[in-house]
């Protein structure tokens, strides 16, 4: 995406950040805004916490043009805030370099430490009988521990990064994940993988161990969009995006490259096809050559009991 796509907008919050060895290892900005700083009920303050031997404390951090690359730690966090707040849609900001300013924090039920500060904080905790249990060691932590959006179910929280986009009505299974970035645009449900920068449509199904393919490695740069009321069948993929009322079969795995028997005869690969509607791809049960024919109503589309009162 470059840089003129993205939005160029001021955006600023009022957060707690946790500081080790004067590194800054997380934020939390219970109420970021777009433009001019909002009021905010809450009264957040000063604190340390001696097992873990961090300090936390009150910042304020503005940032004067989202289109611009990422400036630190604290930038990053706010960006990733404004994605599961809502505020923004994924793909709409610059969050290009993240990898390279976040560092790695070793996650605990306490809060984030340094991987090089374990070591004696586990020690300190043991000495006085206080749990302390590793819940992950990465450079993006749980959306829930940072942002609840309303109208959502998450089965499984070490699912869900923070800096993901989960729209109203949006159901996460227990093997569902969405990376940051990335997310839901309407009611769906997601059982399978959304990578990074993947845009999902209102009313779509990403079915049991289904991926749709994302550009953060292997090389790829397709950006892709899955349109509205689409299926991706259990432990299916696609590499190219789909228009409205599609299906990738369940099984069946598309990338830009595959070759595709359209309904007269002729082959094509399938990035031809992408960000087309009413299309269903399937593999032929007699050759087993990818084909696509048109969809004809196929799917019934999302079971509404399973959405509502989120």
């Amino acid at each position: 995406m470059r840089v003129s796509e993205y939005l160029n907008a001021e955006a600023v919050g009022v957060g707690l950040a946790t500081y080790q060895n004067q590194q800054v290892l997380d934020v939390w900005f219970p109420s970021p805004t777009l433009g001019s700083l909002a009021e905010s009920s809450l009264a957040l303050s000063d604190s340390t916490d001696a097992i873990r031997g961090v300090e936390r404390k009150v910042i304020e951090v503005r940032i004067p043009d989202l289109s611009q690359p990422i400036k630190s730690v604290e930038d990053a966090y706010l960006r990733l805030h404004l994605l599961s707040y809502r505020l923004v849609k994924p793909r709409s900001i610059n969050v290009e370099g993240i990898f390279g300013v976040l560092p790695n924090v070793v996650w605990t039920q306490r809060g984030a430490i340094l991987p090089s500060e374990f070591a004696a904080c586990k020690a300190r905790a043991i000495s006085q009988n206080i749990e302390l249990a590793v819940l992950a060691v990465d450079k993006f932590p749980r959306m829930i521990d940072y942002v609840v959006p309303s109208g959502v179910r998450i089965a499984d929280g070490n699912r869900v990064r923070l800096g993901a986009h989960l729209a109203e009505g949006t159901t996460v299974m227990h093997e569902g994940f969405v990376n940051f970035n990335a997310g839901t645009l309407g009611t769906s449900m997601v059982e399978g993988r959304i990578s990074a920068g993947v845009l999902v449509g209102d009313g779509s199904d990403i079915g049991g161990g289904a991926s749709i393919m994302g550009t953060l490695s292997g090389g790829g740069k397709e950006v892709i969009t899955i349109g509205k009321k689409c299926l991706i069948g259990a432990n299916a993929g696609v590499g190219i995006s789909l228009g409205d009322n599609c299906i990738i079969e369940a099984g069946t795995y598309i990338t830009a490259g595959s070759k595709i028997t359209l309904p007269d005869g002729e082959v094509v690969k399938a990035r031809e096809l992408s960000g087309h509607s009413d299309l269903l791809f399937r593999r032929n049960s007699l050759d087993g050559k990818l084909e696509v024919v048109p969809t004809n109503g196929a799917w019934n589309g999302l079971n509404p009991q399973l959405h509502s009162g989120n």
